[in-house]
C-alpha cells in the first residue's frame, strides 16, 4: 500500500507544471485601427467626422458608447482588472487619454483613474437618467469615454470612470517581457 502511495505521488510531482521562463507579451493591439484613416497617435488635429461616417468604421459596440454615450455592463471589461505599465489612448482616434500610473483599483466595475491627460479629454454636464453627472469626452474626436466623479484617492480626490471599450492600452516597451 505505501509502495502503490509513493507511485502515486511520484506521478503527480512529475504532472506538476516546471517554472515558466520569461515570455514575451504581445502588445494589445486595436484591430479597429486598421480599418480607420482618422486613427492616429501622433496627429492631436481636432476631427469632425459625422456620426454617419463613424458608424460605417467603428464596431457596433465601440460605436454605441463613444457615439450614443451607452455604457459596458459593470465587470465586463479588459481593463477593470488590468496593471500593466503603460499609456491609455482613444480607441476611436488614437488620442492619448491617461497615464497608467494614475490608474486604480475602485471595484465599480469599471477602470477608474486619478488623473486625465490635460489635453486628452474635456468634460460636459450630462443630465441623463435623472442624475447630475459630468461626462468625460475625447478632445480629439468628441467620443465619450465615461463620467468623472468627486469620490477618487489624493492627490486629485477624483474617479475617472472608464469604458474599457473605449480606451486602447500601449505598454511600456521595457514591460514586454515578464
Amino acid at each position: 500500500m505505501k509502495f502503490l502511495v509513493f507511485i502515486i505521488l511520484l506521478i503527480i510531482l512529475q504532472a506538476c507544471p516546471q517554472k515558466s521562463q520569461s515570455t514575451k507579451i504581445p502588445p494589445m493591439e486595436n484591430k479597429e485601427a486598421k480599418n480607420n484613416p482618422y486613427y492616429s497617435r501622433t496627429d492631436t488635429t481636432k476631427l469632425d467626422i459625422s456620426d454617419e461616417e463613424w458608424k460605417k468604421i467603428l464596431t457596433p459596440d465601440l460605436y454605441a458608447i463613444s457615439r450614443e454615450a451607452a455604457t459596458e455592463r459593470a465587470f465586463t471589461g479588459k481593463y477593470n482588472e488590468f496593471d500593466e505599465i503603460g499609456d491609455y489612448y482613444c480607441a476611436v482616434c488614437g488620442n492619448h487619454l491617461f497615464r497608467s500610473t494614475s490608474k486604480f483599483s475602485s471595484s465599480c466595475g469599471w477602470p477608474s483613474f486619478f488623473e486625465a491627460d490635460k489635453e486628452g479629454v474635456y468634460y460636459k454636464r450630462d443630465s441623463t437618467y435623472g442624475m447630475e453627472r459630468v461626462e468625460v469626452l475625447c478632445k480629439r474626436c468628441d467620443s465619450h469615454l465615461g463620467h468623472v466623479f468627486d469620490d477618487g484617492p489624493k492627490p486629485t480626490g477624483l474617479r475617472y470612470c472608464m469604458n474599457s471599450i473605449s480606451l486602447e492600452f500601449v505598454s511600456d516597451p521595457k514591460n514586454n517581457i515578464l
